[in-house]
């Protein structure tokens, strides 16, 4: 398969999915080229966009992945 360039956006609304969170990117830390997080402290949320470059294979696992998690909402989009 090949490999595309992507974005993934991530809003947490628990807390309490966090460390699960950092442990899942941690392990897909190969596909992942950029990290950039924002807390959104009056809302009480927090935003986190990745730079990925990957297959749509890996695309879907990590998504899926964070979609499980409690109070975690996951979009991603891949360059044709």
């Amino acid at each position: 398969m090949e490999k595309r360039i992507g974005s993934v956006s991530i809003i947490i609304n628990e807390t309490d999915s966090v460390t699960e969170l950092n442990s899942i990117l941690s392990a897909y830390s190969g596909i992942i080229l950029g990290r950039m997080g924002m807390p959104v402290r009056d809302r009480g949320l927090h935003v986190i966009n990745l730079i990925i470059d990957c297959t749509t294979d890996e695309a879907g696992a990590l998504t899926g992945k964070i979609g499980r998690l409690k109070g975690v909402q996951v979009k991603v989009i891949l360059a044709k």
